[in-house]
């Protein structure tokens, strides 16, 4: 960064897990890195166990990480979620949770995830925005620090593990009306409540609903049992953003070119392709075995009340 800019005030935040409120004046002195996330993003969950492995390594030695949750979707602002997605992710430095974007605007930040680099002085001295650029990142912490060592070896495991990108050919994906693109069922797009079909053909990188949904905003919500949202895509790993809302606990069943995933299903889909919408956050759904190709994938619901917010891929 070009300019000499102080690290702004923490003072916008709605609560605070694993500390009490923290500011620029108590943090004086250490070596400080702000890490912007929200829960469902999957750039920021390959990079949280090098955010994680570096507080744990450097802490002792003056670096301080604090997170700041800042929602993407409007269920990200429920307080309980995040405090599970912490508990999940194993999290246990500061995390500000930032429900009014005071912080997100404070430091004129664009990007999940984004790091902040500040020095014992106050001072940002650069930073980072998604994934990658990880011994970079922990030379520059230790640089702030004053100290030199080999860089740690951080593998990411499950969700966290780093995409394939050698094959990774299909785009982040929203279903909401406001930012959805390349959606393929006939008729398009409506905010009223109606019966969608699938395509007879599916094209690369396109999604279609079947059944009966209704498209909002951010999401789409099935208001039938056995609604299905299927896509196309050319990837290792397929996730989605998933919600019950008030429905409780929703099964669920993927298919892979029509057939049952096998060695194929995702952390949360067995071989048969059954899995629990119990939770509002990200679902992976596919891991490709051996040779990655492009597939068609399927999800149907067996009970109504879903509602899915976007499909990324890894």
């Amino acid at each position: 960064m070009s300019e000499r800019l102080h690290m702004p005030s923490l003072g916008g935040a709605t609560e605070w897990l694993n500390s009490g409120p923290l500011g620029p004046a108590g943090l004086r002195g250490h070596v400080v890195l702000v890490n912007f996330w929200t829960l469902t993003c999957i750039n920021w969950l390959r990079q949280e166990p090098h955010v994680r492995a570096w507080s744990h390594a450097y802490r002792d030695d003056g670096l301080t990480v604090i997170g700041v949750h800042t929602p993407e979707f409007s269920f990200e602002h429920e307080i309980d979620r995040v405090r599970q997605a912490t508990k999940e992710r194993q999290i246990d430095y500061p995390v500000a949770v930032d429900n009014a974007y005071a912080i997100w605007s404070a430091f004129d930040n664009h990007y999940w995830p984004a790091l902040y680099f500040i020095d014992a002085d106050g001072i940002i001295r650069d930073s980072r925005f998604g994934e990658g650029h990880y011994e970079q990142s922990e030379r520059l912490i230790q640089r702030l620090i004053g100290i030199e060592r080999e860089p740690i070896t951080v593998e990411g495991r499950g969700v966290e593990a780093e995409a394939d990108w050698d094959h990774l050919r299909t785009p982040e994906t929203y279903l909401g009306d406001g930012r959805s693109e390349r959606f393929a069922s006939p008729g398009g797009t409506t905010f009223e409540r109606r019966t969608y079909e699938l395509p007879e053909r599916l094209r690369l990188n396109h999604w279609a609903l079947a059944g009966e949904w209704t498209i909002g905003q951010e999401k789409v919500v099935l208001d039938r049992t056995g609604g299905s949202i299927a896509y196309r895509f050319h990837a290792r790993d397929a996730h989605v953003v998933l919600t019950p809302g008030a429905s409780g606990p929703i099964p669920f069943r993927v298919h892979l070119d029509g057939e049952a995933p096998g060695p194929s299903h995702g952390a949360d889909v067995n071989e048969d392709g059954n899995g629990l919408l119990r939770d509002g956050r990200l679902y992976q759904l596919v891991r490709q075995h051996n040779m990655v190709r492009e597939r068609t994938l399927e999800i149907t619901f067996l009970e109504p009340g879903a509602q899915a917010y976007a499909f990324t891929f890894g």
